[in-house]
């Protein structure tokens, strides 16, 4: 019990938070100094409404309107954040991006000015009045002091002690719940209103959604070209002896994927620094003759029916049906291998249809069986940007997948 009596004295939250109510008081004195100034200019009327005047509302409603000021609640935030702790350490300082949000912090500085005010006065005037109160029977305080008290006699002077402990417990326990209620109030008042909280979710919605963009790319990209050399290698090294020219072309096809790779990953890593320099690899559906020629050379039996029609699809459609038959293709390179793939890209009505497929409990080839699974996720993410459709899993002894995409929003 006596622990938890004197906790607060040791607990360095207590003498943060008095810091910062002894702040707030000393940010009030300009207040007050121009309130005297400006108090003799006002007719002459009741005292106690002059001196309620000077002292309460003049400098509230200076420290008021200050508040007002945007980046008052930035200053106010970070010193909350730092000194009262608790729920308070939660705060994002920020300015005041809306007059609800001035408002709020207009009121916070009032209150930390005003609640500082009072704590400061009584931190300085209640320890020295406590000091010569729990002093006054062991030291021989001027007779007038004392009997200005009302303790003329020697017996009277024992009741000062408690009185002089009392008091310090008593602003012990102000400086504590002063300090608690700031802290509680500090998010409503400092914190972001609910046009803030939704500004920030929405932003947060765009990087979460420009991270997992970069990340569909550098799969698609990076880890087609990964599956694609690892086979090509794998194939070239087999034939170097037998097939030297099969050789030299399967080299070729490596350097040209490691290329385009190198390519997609210079851009991916100049989105992340935000250097609009550096150009995006643009690869449409007109590309698509160099990705099945590469697949083919990595040894893939690869039977393509490609509509010639599918290079007028618009630019937006192209790019990511790109992205899709290239993702197909990976797949089937890691989980597969080596089998025999058959794809059909065409026009039907006004939509792009692309289907593949591949047998499935075959005998797995160099590179198959490796990827992380994230590979259709992202697909599907393609798909339901242009609002299209996808199925994919097991038909049979076969592995099909389809996705049509219309070549118009909103079709």
């Amino acid at each position: 019990m006596v622990v938890r009596v004197f906790r607060p004295l040791i607990e360095r939250t207590t003498w943060r938070r008095w810091s910062h109510l002894v702040v707030g008081g000393a940010l009030l004195m300009p207040y007050w100094f121009l309130a005297m100034s400006v108090t003799p200019l006002i007719p002459p009327g009741n005292a106690v409404v002059m001196v309620v005047l000077m002292l309460l509302v003049l400098p509230g409603a200076g420290a008021f309107v200050t508040g007002l000021v945007p980046t008052v609640r930035l200053l106010e935030g970070s010193l909350a954040k730092e000194l009262l702790k608790g729920p308070a350490a939660a705060l994002v300082p920020g300015s005041a991006r809306s007059w609800e949000s001035r408002v709020r912090a207009a009121a916070w500085f009032a209150l930390h000015l005003g609640a500082g005010v009072v704590v400061s006065g009584l931190s300085l005037a209640v320890p020295p009045f406590a000091a010569v109160l729990i002093l006054t029977p062991v030291v021989s305080w001027d007779t007038r002091l004392l009997e200005a008290w009302g303790w003329r006699g020697a017996w009277h002077q024992w009741a000062g002690p408690p009185i002089g402990l009392a008091s310090l417990a008593a602003l012990l326990a102000l400086i504590v719940a002063a300090g608690a209620l700031m802290s509680r109030l500090a998010p409503r008042l400092l914190g972001p209103s609910a046009a803030e909280r939704l500004a920030e979710a929405e932003a947060r919605a765009v990087r979460l959604a420009e991270r997992n963009r970069l990340a569909r790319e550098l799969h698609d990209s990076v880890g087609h070209a990964l599956s694609v050399v690892t086979l090509q290698a794998g194939a070239a090294g087999r034939v170097l002896d037998d097939d030297p020219v099969f050789a030299r072309e399967a080299l070729g096809a490596i350097e040209e994927s490691a290329r385009a790779a190198l390519e997609d990953l210079d851009h991916v890593l100049g989105l992340l620094r935000e250097d609009p320099s550096r150009p995006a690899p643009q690869a449409t559906l007109k590309d698509l003759g160099r990705l099945l020629e590469q697949t083919r050379i990595a040894g893939v039996a690869l039977d393509a029916a490609v509509d010639p029609q599918v290079e007028q699809v618009p630019a937006a459609v192209s790019r990511e049906a790109y992205r899709i038959v290239q993702e197909g293709l990976t797949n089937a390179l890691r989980h597969a291998g080596k089998v025999p793939v058959r794809l059909r890209l065409g026009i039907a009505g006004e939509r792009l249809e692309v289907e593949m497929s591949n047998p499935i409990g075959a005998p797995r080839g160099d590179g198959a069986g490796h990827g992380g699974g994230r590979g259709l996720a992202g697909v599907r993410e393609r798909v339901t940007v242009l609002r299209g459709d996808m199925s994919a899993g097991a038909d049979g002894d076969a592995w099909r997948f389809r996705v049509s995409l219309p070549l118009r929003s909103g079709t």
